[in-house]
C-alpha cells in the first residue's frame, strides 16, 4: 500500500502535515475524517516509493517488538479496549515497517476479527509462538497475563541473540583484518620484489619462489577470483530464500567442529522455552509441539523432529518420543522425564532452557577465547613467513655483490 501526505487542520485551528499508509485517497480521509481531524489536502507521498531494484526484506527490530507489548499490556490494564490501544501506540512507533503491519492489523480489528486472527496473516513477521500466546490468552481470558509472560521470553531469547553477536565481533573484524592485510601483501606488495628479484638473476629460496609464483597467480587472475567471490556469495543469499537449500546450509553447520554442539544445546534451549510459554497459556501438548519446533532456528533439525507429533499421539511420552530426534542430550531427556512424571512439566522446561542457555553461554565464551590468540599467531605465522621470503633473497644478493 501507498503513503500519502496529508496537510490537516485540528479544532484549535493548528496546522500540521503527517504521512498516512492507505490503499486509497478515500481511505485515507475516512481515517481522519471519524477522528474529527479537517482534511486540507492530501496527495501521494513520492519521497516514500521504494524502487524494486533497492528493495530488501524488511524486518522488525526485537526491542521495538518488545517496546510495542510492553505498552499494550500496560494500556489494557489500565482498562483501554484492544483497538483504542493498538491506535495509540501506532501514534508512537518509530519502526516504519512494525506501523505499516499495525495499521493493516487496526483494520482487520475494526472489521471484526480478534487481536489474534488480526496478527495471524502476519505470521511470518511475527513468529508463530507470539500467535499462539495471543490465542491462549484469549481462550484463558487472560491476555495480559500470557501477553507479559512472553514479553519475559522474547527479552531472554533477544538477549542470548545479542550476547552470541556481541562476542563475535572481535574475532570476525580480527578475521577480516587478517584476510585483507594477507590480499594486500599478496597482489600489491610481492609482486614489486618479484619485478626486483629478475634483474639480479639471482637463485630464489624455494619458500620465495612458491610465494612469487602464488602472489603473480593472484594478480593474474585477480578478475576471475573476485567474480568468483561474488558469485559465491550471491549463490549463497539466494539458497537463503530456499526451504531446501536452507536444511543443506544447516546441515553444513552441524559438521563444523564444536559448532553441532552449539547449534544443538541452542535448539534444546529454544525448544524447551518455547513449549513451556505455550503450554503456560494452556494450549495443548500436541499443539504446543508443532509451534516449538519451529522456533528452533536450525532447520536440519526441525526437520528430525518431523514425526514428533506423531509419537506423542500413538501414546508415546514426550521425553521417550524427544530421544528419537538423536540430538537431545541424556541430562534434558531426564529433566523432562521428572517434568511429565511429577505435573510440573512447564516449570522443568523452563529449568532445562536456563540450564542450556547457561552451557551455551561458556561454549561460545570458550571458543572466543581460542579463536583471537589462533587467529594472532595465524598473522603473525603469515607476516613472518612473507618477511622470510622476501628478505632472504636480498641477504643473498647483498653476499654476492660483496
Amino acid at each position: 500500500m501507498p503513503y500519502f501526505l496529508c496537510r490537516l487542520a485540528t479544532e484549535d485551528g493548528s496546522v500540521f502535515s503527517q504521512s498516512c499508509f492507505a490503499s486509497s485517497i478515500q481511505e485515507c480521509k475516512k481515517h481522519f475524517e471519524s477522528e474529527g481531524i479537517c482534511i486540507l489536502s492530501i496527495k501521494r507521498d513520492w519521497k516514500r516509493i521504494q524502487l524494486p531494484i533497492f528493495h530488501s526484506k524488511k524486518k522488525i527490530k526485537d526491542k521495538d517488538f518488545i517496546m510495542f507489548n510492553q505498552e499494550l499490556v500496560a494500556l489494557l490494564r489500565a482498562g483501554y479496549p484492544i483497538l483504542k490501544s493498538i491506535k495509540l501506540i501506532i501514534q508512537r512507533v518509530k519502526n516504519e515497517h512494525l506501523k505499516e503491519l499495525l495499521l493493516l492489523i487496526e483494520k482487520n480489528i475494526q472489521g471484526g476479527k480478534s487481536l489474534s486472527e488480526a496478527f495471524t496473516p502476519y505470521e511470518k513477521e511475527f513468529s508463530t509462538v507470539y500467535i499462539a500466546s495471543l490465542m491462549a490468552g484469549e481462550r484463558s481470558g487472560n491476555l495480559v497475563g500470557t501477553i507479559s509472560r512472553y514479553i519475559d521470553y522474547a527479552k531472554i531469547v533477544s538477549q542470548t541473540k545479542s550476547r552470541i553477536r556481541s562476542a563475535l565481533i572481535y574475532p570476525t573484524l580480527l578475521l577480516l583484518f587478517s584476510f585483507f592485510l594477507f590480499g594486500l601483501l599478496i597482489v600489491f606488495i610481492l609482486p614489486r620484489f618479484s619485478s626486483f628479484y629478475d634483474d639480479f638473476e639471482a637463485q630464489l629460496p624455494l619458500i620465495t619462489q612458491v610465494l612469487m609464483s602464488f602472489s603473480l597467480s593472484v594478480r593474474n587472475n585477480l578478475f576471475y577470483i573476485v567474480a568468483g567471490i561474488i558469485l559465491l556469495i550471491i549463490v549463497y543469499f539466494q539458497m537463503k530464500t530456499n526451504e531446501k537449500s536452507l536444511i543443506i546450509l544447516d546441515r553444513i553447520k552441524l559438521i563444523i567442529p564444536y559448532g553441532r554442539v552449539i547449534w544443538a544445546e541452542s535448539a534444546i534451549s529454544l525448544f524447551s522455552r518455547t513449549l513451556g510459554l505455550v503450554l503456560e497459556g494452556g494450549i495443548s501438548l500436541l499443539s504446543s509441539i508443532g509451534i516449538a519446533c519451529h522456533a528452533i532456528p536450525n532447520k536440519h533439525l526441525v526437520q528430525k523432529m518431523s514425526g514428533l507429533s506423531e509419537l506423542i499421539k500413538n501414546g508415546g511420552g514426550l521425553s521417550e518420543s524427544l530421544k528419537k530426534a538423536d540430538f537431545f542430550t541424556p541430562l534434558s531427556l531426564d529433566m523432562i522425564h521428572i517434568g511429565e512424571t511429577s505435573a510440573n512439566l512447564e516449570g522443568m522446561l523452563r529449568e532445562v532452557a536456563d540450564v542450556y542457555d547457561e552451557r551455551v553461554r561458556n561454549k561460545i565464551d570458550t571458543v572466543v577465547s581460542l579463536i583471537e590468540p589462533v587467529l594472532i599467531i595465524f598473522m603473525g605465522l603469515i607476516v613472518a613467513g612473507m618477511l622470510l621470503s622476501i628478505y632472504l633473497p636480498i641477504f643473498n644478493i647483498i653476499r654476492v655483490v660483496k
